[in-house]
């Protein structure tokens, strides 16, 4: 596995990577592909993805297994105006292609991201999880993610929950 920045010429995979996590974990959480994967939202996901792969202050990572685009991660400042960015970041997304779920690819992504807590000497790490995205959840967690008590609408009347990491 190699881990780099993310460019331009990546965006189809990161595209794919992201579609195909979310199929898996909206899907476990009983949304239907109907809902999950649409015209709409394909259009949003690459210009989105195009923003923050060209921003200044996100930072995108891809994951590559087999010359092919596994895994993705974003990370930069925090969205909310409550949170001082000299302290935090937030962890915006990572998506691991289900092919390859269990062969550390969201584990090396996670890392680099407490990296980037500790090369820009930030304390904290926020971050939302749909509440039904149990393999989520569960994964945060095991990497030292504690509920905040924050939250807001997601989809299918359930909420996204928001985690923090403390980095000594």
């Amino acid at each position: 596995m190699e881990i780099r920045e993310a460019g331009p010429g990546d965006l189809s995979g990161i595209v794919e990577v992201h579609s195909r996590a979310r199929v898996a974990y909206y899907g476990a959480g009983g949304l239907p592909v109907g809902e999950i994967i649409t015209p709409e939202l394909a259009r949003e996901q690459r210009e989105g993805w195009t923003v923050a792969i060209i921003s200044a202050h996100k930072r995108v990572r891809v994951a590559i297994v087999d010359g092919d685009v596994a895994g993705v991660l974003a990370m930069g400042p925090p969205h909310s105006p409550d949170l001082d960015p000299r302290t935090t970041a937030q962890l915006y997304q990572i998506h691991v292609d289900p092919d390859v779920w269990g062969r550390g690819v969201g584990s090396a992504l996670h890392a680099l991201f407490v990296r980037h807590l500790q090369d820009e000497g930030l304390a904290l790490g926020v971050l939302e999880v749909w509440e039904r995205n149990t393999r989520a959840r569960a994964f945060y967690t095991r990497h030292g993610w504690r509920p905040d008590g924050t939250s807001r609408p997601g989809p299918a009347q359930t909420r996204y929950l928001g985690m923090r990491l403390l980095h000594p």
